[in-house]
């Protein structure tokens, strides 16, 4: 299986040691969650969504489980929304699943949700849960939690946005940073009978242009940074450019040889099918490797 460490993002790194070093964070954080806000949202989701599975909208559901196969993780739980934009989300902690929009089914295609679902898996696999639930609960009780949590929040928020340029690492990949590219370009363009014509030479240049404008200076970086302060995401051009560079990379290559070779996957002595090469027992039989 590949290790997080193999491809998380610098500056997810950098932010996650800055909180964890903040005295008493990770007890606190612990301890928030024992309110038991994840259970009142892991509630919403079955009161409120479609949970899909083999049987339940399987033309749906199967878009999941080769991409958990191919990245070694347990099969989150796997939730349909009705909304109209497509997007997906991850939470969870004791019981994580990932709830994905009808829009995402309208407007994208099969290999873009794949990134799409290959994302939220990264922040499985990065671990990133436990956190993206304190920026959750933190956000929704603002009010009650007064001033002292403006400080908080805005750190946390910051770890969040650099938290989806891992992520998207590790969707590019099991799909690709074109393709990655693509699934980001609908957040900014919309549906596929408008993106289907884009150009994505001039969409990438364009994202290039303003890396350069956000790195024209401190100033132009200082800027940048008060207009994004709030958002659980970096702007689309952002996570484009990273990408695209980091899929340039050694690093990038080496990993996606990495996943592409015979010795990363093998097929089960029993059932035969695909399974992770370093796993001792297959997730599908139970049998010893």
């Amino acid at each position: 299986m590949i290790k997080p460490a193999e491809f998380i993002h610098p500056e997810d790194a950098a932010a996650i040691r800055q909180l964890e070093n903040i005295p008493g964070f990770v007890a606190l954080s612990r301890k928030a969650l024992k309110l038991g806000y994840e259970k009142y949202k892991y509630g919403v989701n079955m009161a409120s969504l479609i949970r899909l599975s083999p049987t339940q909208l399987p033309e749906l559901y199967n878009r999941l489980p080769p991409i958990c196969d191919v990245l070694g993780i347990a099969e989150p739980e796997f939730y349909l929304e009705m909304n109209v934009k497509p997007n997906a989300a991850t939470s969870g902690i004791k019981r994580t699943y990932i709830r994905i929009t009808s829009g995402a089914f309208e407007y994208m295609d099969n290999d873009v949700i794949d990134a799409l679902l290959a994302h939220e898996c990264g922040h499985l696999i990065c671990q990133h849960n436990l956190y993206r639930v304190l920026v959750e609960y933190t956000k929704d009780f603002a009010e009650v939690l007064g001033l002292f949590s403006k400080p908080m929040l805005y750190a946390l928020m910051y770890w969040y946005r650099k938290s989806e340029l891992s992520s998207d690492r590790c969707a590019s990949l099991v799909t690709s940073p074109e393709t990655l590219a693509r699934m980001i370009s609908h957040f900014s363009g919309g549906p596929k009978s408008i993106i289907d014509d884009l150009n994505m030479q001039e969409w990438i240049a364009q994202a290039n242009e303003y890396d350069k404008l956000h790195n024209q200076g401190l100033w132009s970086k200082n800027l940048q940074r008060t207009l994004v302060m709030k958002r659980t995401h970096p702007f689309n051009s952002t996570r484009v450019a990273e990408i695209l560079k980091w899929g340039e990379t050694e690093q990038y290559k080496n990993l996606k040889s990495k996943m592409k070779s015979r010795s990363y996957m093998k097929i089960c002595n029993s059932c035969n099918k695909q399974i992770i090469a370093d796993w001792n027992y297959c997730k599908y039989c139970g049998s010893k490797q």
